[in-house]
């Protein structure tokens, strides 16, 4: 049960010292990408560090309809990617017309990265060659598909060009390894298991962007940025790779308690150790990288956490 919702059926306005039970959901993605452990670390974090409360991960289909877990209060906390969530907050892009307005962040937590694979020997090697082939761009409504319909379409390639499947992360490994599809993408904090798992019994390549594919992202949407797949992060991989980044925001309603929000922020910067030994993605969850990176405004509860440890807090972020 929502927050919010869960305190008026106590009878309560507020979460006096943490005390109630409080059932937490969290939205994270599905089982092949970093949501769904970083989730399920966090999820531990606040059951060990606030009293009285019951995380628990939940698996989604990332991003988009992550925001509208939040937005009706099925979800308590979100992982989404930064254009996904800035889409929701102005009401522009997927969710022109319908603006969700109580999205608010606690932070940025790492950057994705987009991940272009195939097999070794498929004869694909730029995203050009991907014209005519069998790709996966993602689960249906994923961040995946929001950015790599973005960067194909800024590279002037648009689904008509190639035979689009929409699968997660397990399944476009598998149908990779199987000869099903010839490439697929993934928007996710590197390494990534189903990517790992695959080099683990194929020969895998990582196709890479030019300056100019990154520099055309870049301009159709501002929040990717220049990125490299460092050699040796998968298995066969012996020259680091250029592609593209974004940031992931954890997201809240406006309605959560702020003492809540204000704690699980927290937690976050100050027991991130326990975040990174459940994944490596979690060495990017700085004060730092959040503040530089955060798209929409922070809960209050963030906010005060932030000018607690004398963050410089950007305009647009506070609200």
């Amino acid at each position: 049960m929502h927050t919010r919702s869960l305190l008026l059926a106590l009878g309560l306005s507020t979460l006096p010292g943490l005390a109630a039970a409080q059932q937490l959901s969290i939205a994270t993605g599905g089982t092949g990408g970093a949501y769904y452990p970083l989730g399920g670390g966090l999820a531990e974090l606040i059951n060990k560090q606030v009293e009285g409360a019951n995380a628990v991960a939940e698996v989604t289909g990332a991003s988009v309809e992550n925001m509208g877990l939040i937005w009706r209060g099925d979800s308590d906390i979100a992982f989404a990617l930064a254009d996904t969530v800035h889409q929701a907050y102005s009401g522009t892009g997927d969710f022109e017309g319908r603006q969700l307005d109580n999205i608010r962040a606690l932070a940025s937590v790492y950057p994705n990265a987009v991940q272009l694979v195939t097999l070794a020997d498929s004869g694909v090697e730029s995203l050009d060659d991907l014209r005519g082939k069998r790709v996966s761009v993602g689960a249906p409504g994923s961040g995946t598909e929001l950015n790599a319909r973005a960067l194909l379409e800024a590279n002037g390639i648009s689904y008509d060009d190639f035979r689009p499947q929409r699968l997660n992360f397990n399944e476009t490994a598998d149908a990779i390894r199987d000869g099903d599809i010839d490439a697929g993408f993934w928007s996710v904090g590197p390494p990534t298991s189903s990517i790992l798992n695959l080099a683990a019994t194929r020969d895998i390549r990582l196709i890479g962007l030019s300056e100019e594919e990154i520099a055309n992202a870049q301009e159709a949407e501002p929040v990717f940025a220049a990125y490299e797949l460092r050699a040796g992060m998968y298995e066969g991989m012996e020259e680091g790779v250029q592609t593209v980044g974004i940031p992931n925001v954890l997201a809240v309603s406006s309605e959560m308690d702020e003492e809540l929000a204000y704690r699980i922020t927290q937690l976050l910067f100050e027991h991130t150790d326990e975040l990174i030994a459940v994944h490596p993605a979690a060495n990017d969850t700085t004060v730092e990288f959040s503040i530089d990176s955060t798209p929409i405004s922070f809960h209050p509860g963030a906010l005060r956490y932030y000018e607690e440890v004398d963050a410089e807090v950007q305009d647009h972020q506070r609200r």
